[in-house]
Order: C-alpha cells, then structure tokens, then sequence
C-alpha cells in the first residue's frame, strides 16, 4: 500500500463476499467495509437498453434520511408538476417517504413499486435519443437525489455497531450494465466515481483508488485498459 495506508481484510456478518481472484472478500479503508466486488466488477448503466428500468421496479422505495426526506420536501413545488397524478395522490395521502416492511425508511411507491418521483422523457446518450426513458424528478430539477440511488448498484449497509459496509448489488435487470462495463473495462468503483465523492468525500474516494491500483500492482485485480 502507499505510504501508510492499508486495506485491512476483515469478515463481517451480512456484508457478503467478494469475487475477486485472490483479492480479500473485504477490505477495511478507513473504517468503511468493502466488498471486493466493488474494485473487480466492471459496470457501466445502459440506458439506451434498460431504460431506467430500476426506478420502477421492486417492491420499496428508495432508502432516505431524515435529511433527504426534508430536502424532497423543500423541493416539492420544484417537481410537483413533473409527477404523475398517481404519485401527486400518494404523496398527499402518506408524505413522500414510509417506513418499509424491515423498518427502513424509503421513499414513497406507487402500486406497489415505482417511486413517485419516476418521471418519462426523452434523453441523449451517446448522440442518439432514448425515448420514454425513467428518470428522476428531483435530479431533473437540478436538485440532488437520495445518495442511495446514485450510489446503486452499490448498497450502503449501517450494522448494529454503527460500522458501514458498501456491496455489490446484482440484479438481472442490471445485465445490460454489466455487459457495457465489460465492453468499456470500467470497473464499478470509477463508474460511481462521483457519488462516492458525495458520500464519503474525496479523500476517501482517492484512498480506495490508491489501495485498487496497488491490489492492481500485486495482480489481484484486473490491470486497467
């Protein structure tokens, strides 16, 4: 590792284990647990094929704090007319977020799975035009969404001992993310460069580059392209 940095290895209940190829399953940087998933996987969102599909599948919202939930309130006049009636008649009815079923707070869903602040409209992704594509209301406004959704497909986890833990989440319909990642050799950790930034601040972000180029080095990991 550089200078004194260090990834310590280290097993923890419910965060999972990592796939990479003589990589520890987890790495300690600075207090935050990793999966090793998150410097080994390659993936980069497709939205020319899945559409935005995550925002309205599954069957809870999106995880939010207290002060993201205060946030959406501010921001509400800013999206109202964004929503659709269903959402706009949810969110009169219950707020904009509820406590789930495992006692998360999550933000609100409309028949049972899309988020109320889906919103449809044509986007840009690499010079062509994806029609009726999800997004989000509140990022649409230029206002910042809930950290869980930009981080994603990476899951922030808060243990019983207050430790954090960060996985790689896998679902089918991400295929198509993972097959444009392969495609441009971006592993997941570049790919959320910039809501790792958010979250966990710059520092952070550069030491867990600093531990994957060294893990890189050692050739546990896949050599950059």
């Amino acid at each position: 590792m550089n200078g004194n940095q260090s990834a310590e290895v280290t097993k923890h209940p419910s965060l999972g284990e990592g796939k990479g190829v003589g990589c520890p399953p987890i790495l300690d940087i600075s207090g935050i647990l990793i999966s090793s998933d998150i410097l080994t996987e390659e993936f980069c969102c497709d939205l020319e094929v899945c559409k935005g599909v995550c925002c309205i599948e599954g069957d809870a919202g999106a995880p939010v704090t207290l002060d993201e939930v205060m946030e959406i309130e501010n921001s509400l006049d800013d999206v109202w007319s964004d929503l659709s009636a269903s959402a706009q008649s949810v969110i009169d009815r219950q707020g904009v977020a509820y406590t789930d079923q495992e006692g998360d707070l999550v933000t609100s869903i409309v028949g049972g799975k899309d988020c109320v602040f889906t919103c449809y409209a044509p986007i840009d992704v690499d010079g062509k035009t994806v029609h009726n594509c999800c997004l989000c209301a509140l990022e649409k406004a230029a206002r910042v969404k809930p950290i869980s959704c930009a981080l994603y497909p990476i899951r922030e986890k808060t243990f019983s001992d207050g430790t954090i833990g960060l996985n790689y989440h896998r679902w089918d319909i991400c295929q198509c993310g993972r097959d444009k990642g392969r495609q441009l050799h971006l592993p997941l950790y570049r790919f959320l460069r910039i809501p790792l930034v958010r979250r966990f601040g710059e520092a952070w972000y550069q030491e867990l580059c600093d531990i994957a180029d060294d893990l890189r080095r050692q050739g546990y990991i896949r050599k950059l392209e």
